[in-house]
């Protein structure tokens, strides 16, 4: 089992060096513009990417969250670590399973399963799969909060007459409030009832999957049932650590606005400077990276989102009256940012971390709490 492991960990490794050397050669830009931009960056591609360190520390905790509530006052399997090792394992993970999903399409194929992997060495492996199953429902149960409160900032902002109003922005943002509101419906019944089960039905209804859906539940029923239960755990008897997790991945979508402001900033962009042009900026930035998060969660089936994330800059840029060159530097500078944390993640899954042991004498273990 453990050599299957790395094996395992050897394929997640080189599927991530392997997107970096597609993403260096997919710029829409030659090596010499892209250097151009970089130089234009300067200095300040030392915030752009730093801001990184406290958003992932928020997804870290957000996901610490969620596996102390999972887990509870139960035994952890094969644990006898201290909480600072602990939450650096989980900092770790976070970092590398975001950068595996930028290389995989359809984000999750690739940095789930490595979650799950690794994390199943400090707790049981039903605990580990829902825990890693209720973080990735959170991060993205995060996000259509993100993109819904939005909206109202943009109201808010064509109140003061800052931002227009149209039919078809009008319509726009009708459609978005209705989306979200679809999901939160759907994420309410899963944080109920559990999605596992219901999930592999739905897969079992494709055609070429049908035979292997039934198999994996026959043989699985038990402990998919478990997950299920797990998953709906934790919305009905532990509200804190649920809307802990909820409001610290909400944060991190704000804190992640700053990249765009600082390039804003870069480009002399502040809307007249002093405490209430800055407000204004970030205010901005939070739209921009809404959009495009949006336009890009929709097209998400793109491996490293090629060419979509590009165009949802210039897309949400050019609707704030900026110049689609702006939205161009934009959207590289992330590029360059997102090639140099998925080098980070790819370099922390070969560095080695306290791995979880035994107590001696004794089957019990420390609880996390």
């Amino acid at each position: 089992m453990v050599w299957t492991k790395q094996r395992l960990n050897n394929l997640f490794f080189f599927l991530g060096c392997a997107a970096c050397v597609v993403m260096l050669f997919t710029f829409d830009v030659s090596f010499v513009e892209l250097w151009q931009h970089l130089c234009h960056a300067g200095y300040w591609l030392i915030p752009i990417i730093g801001i990184w360190l406290v958003v992932y520390g928020l997804n870290a905790f957000a996901w610490l969250a969620i596996i102390k509530g999972n887990v509870g006052k139960e035994e952890i399997v094969n644990r006898k670590l201290s909480n600072s090792k602990f939450f650096w394992r989980i900092f770790r993970l976070t970092i590398t399973g975001y950068a595996l999903n930028y290389a995989t399409p359809v984000g999750g194929l690739g940095g789930e399963p490595y979650r799950i992997m690794e994390l199943s060495k400090d707790i049981d492996q039903q605990h580990a799969t829902s825990s890693v199953i209720l973080y990735a429902m959170m991060h993205f149960f995060a996000h259509f909060w993100f993109w819904f409160l939005s909206i109202f900032i943009y109201l808010a902002l064509v109140l003061v007459g800052d931002m227009p109003m149209t039919t078809a922005i009008g319509t726009v943002l009708g459609v978005i409030i209705l989306f979200c509101l679809l999901a939160f419906y759907v994420f309410s019944r899963g944080y109920r009832h559990g999605l596992v089960v219901y999930v592999l039905g739905l897969i079992g209804k494709i055609p070429f999957l049908r035979g292997w859906s039934r198999r994996f539940r026959g043989r699985h029923a038990s402990a998919l049932r478990n997950i299920d239960a797990q998953i709906a755990a934790l919305y009905s008897q532990d509200a804190k650590a649920f809307y802990s997790s909820l409001v610290l991945e909400y944060s991190s979508r704000m804190v992640q606005s700053l990249e765009v402001m600082f390039m804003l900033l870069l480009f002399g962009i502040d809307n007249g400077g002093g405490l209430n042009g800055l407000l204004l900026t970030y205010l901005h930035s939070v739209l921009i990276v809404a959009f495009t998060t949006l336009f890009a969660n929709l097209i998400g089936f793109l491996p490293m989102q090629i060419g979509v994330q590009e165009g949802g800059f210039v897309l949400s840029i050019a609707a704030l009256g900026l110049s689609a060159a702006l939205g161009i530097f934009v959207s590289i500078i992330c590029r360059v940012r997102e090639i140099i944390w998925i080098a980070i993640g790819m370099a922390l899954m070969k560095i080695p971390t306290p791995t979880a042991s035994p107590r001696e004498g004794s089957s019990k273990v420390e609880d996390m709490n």
